[in-house]
């Protein structure tokens, strides 16, 4: 395990047309830098060959933690995202306390709570190995990937970035909608 021993923290991607969850593991601390590196492994190792003629992709969120509606850090981060990745990046946050409207909530969460049911996670290895073996009867396949890196907690939003940035939020709901727009 990394510098934290024992923690885990999961970020997870569940792609509802092909019913596949994409997991990755960090070992530091949930943080919006770890959250857009979840998001750079999945489109990188999964995402641009699945669909490699899109222009957009569209995340569903909760409101909270590391990609949290509110704070600003996740924001730049993800602009840094889609600029590297060349697409725009949509967001759609759910409010407080809706997130249990969220597909990933009925469609992945509760079948790897099942795969890891009375399991004492005693390795990293063990967690791993429980999360990639989730399935169901009706196709579900999971993906689990470790991200072994130390995110640093604390950091704050560079001071041009509200006045630079090219997020735009939009009409309905911006507290929750947005687009990072990637450089052309």
């Amino acid at each position: 395990m990394g510098k934290y021993e024992g923690c885990l923290i999961p970020h997870c991607f569940y792609d509802l047309r092909l019913n596949i969850g994409y997991v990755q593991v960090g070992t530091s601390h949930d943080t919006s830098e770890f959250a857009c590196d979840s998001f750079r492994h999945w489109w990188y190792g999964y995402g641009c060959r699945i669909y490699p003629n899109a222009t957009s992709v569209l995340i569903l969120c909760d409101g909270g933690g590391s990609n949290s509606s509110r704070h600003y850090l996740f924001k730049q981060d993800l602009q840094i995202l889609a600029d590297e990745i060349g697409i725009e990046i949509r967001i759609a946050h759910y409010p407080p306390y809706c997130s249990k409207f969220n597909p990933i909530e009925h469609r992945l969460f509760p079948h790897i709570t099942r795969a890891c049911q009375g399991v004492i996670f005693s390795s990293l290895e063990v967690v791993t190995d429980l999360i990639a073996k989730t399935h169901t009867k009706k196709g579900l396949k999971v993906f689990v990937h470790v991200i072994d890196k130390v995110y640093e907690t604390g950091r704050k939003v560079a001071e041009t970035f509200k006045s630079e940035m090219r997020i735009v939020f939009d009409k309905i709901l911006p507290k929750w909608n947005y687009r990072a727009i990637p450089i052309n």
